[in-house]
């Protein structure tokens, strides 16, 4: 697995949690964001990028279909590690 080359934002709270599901689930970014769009969610890869680095907002539009993408509860993507 990459290392990530930047700190986290504080603009969302499910971005970690994108990243590491879809990491867990061995799915390339580029992959992903096909995934993603096929689903009717527009987003670019520097879009989404900013979102699993949690600099951007995520729009409900886009946390509804990366869970559908991911096969996981929407509640899932906000749950915290302790």
């Amino acid at each position: 697995m990459k290392i990530r080359k930047q700190e986290y934002g504080n603009a969302n709270m499910v971005g970690k949690n994108i990243e590491r599901l879809r990491k867990e689930k061995g799915i390339k970014q580029k992959d992903f964001i096909a995934k993603i769009q096929i689903m009717g969610c527009d987003m670019n890869p520097t879009s989404y990028s900013k979102l699993e680095g949690q600099v951007r907002s995520a729009t409900d539009k886009e946390i509804y279909v990366i869970s559908k993408v991911l096969g996981i509860r929407m509640e899932e993507l906000f749950e915290t590690e302790n």
